[in-house]
């Protein structure tokens, strides 16, 4: 009950305004995922931007079990297998890829342009499916809800034999 796995891996492509650069977010993550993006709106105006509420800003999907493990090995052999120890905290893992062209096997696409996206990776331990279930719901310990930083750190370098830095 003590390992950890991947919970879920969300993809996230901001685009901006216009509904074509929507349109080529969505068919990138298409191409690097396999599945159907769906819509970011705004939450509030921010006029500073040119943002209003229920605007759509971005694509994003959010991919489980064996394809977020994939999509994850594809996005840290992207940066190289080098993770900042800034981008990660309890439970989680964010980190940016600047240009798509930087996965293996992708080529630029002059349709789409130049998007960078965002990977987000929450980690979890076996068992906290009794917290979250409907029926017969229990709590679990504080210290099972909590994955550490340094276990995701040793977690990475196991399975996806990414080096971590500090600055």
């Amino acid at each position: 009950m003590d390992d950890i796995y991947i919970d879920k891996v969300v993809v996230n492509i901001g685009i901006g305004q216009t509904e074509q650069q929507f349109q080529n977010a969505k068919m990138l993550i298409k191409l690097l995922t396999g599945r159907e993006a769906t819509q970011s709106k705004a939450r509030k105006r921010d006029p500073s931007i040119g943002v209003k509420k229920g605007q759509v800003i971005g694509a994003m999907v959010t991919l489980r079990k064996k394809a977020a493990y994939d999509m994850l090995a594809k996005a840290l052999d992207a940066s190289n297998n080098i993770i900042n120890e800034r981008k990660i905290n309890n439970n989680t893992l964010s980190f940016g890829i600047k240009e798509y062209i930087d996965f293996a096997g992708v080529k630029y696409d002059p349709k789409i342009g130049m998007l960078g996206m965002n990977i987000h990776a929450h980690f979890a331990r076996k068992g906290l499916r009794v917290e979250r279930r409907k029926r017969a719901r229990s709590r679990c310990g504080e210290k099972h809800k909590t994955v550490e930083k340094q276990e995701i750190i040793d977690y990475l370098a196991k399975n996806f034999k990414t080096q971590t830095i500090s600055e």
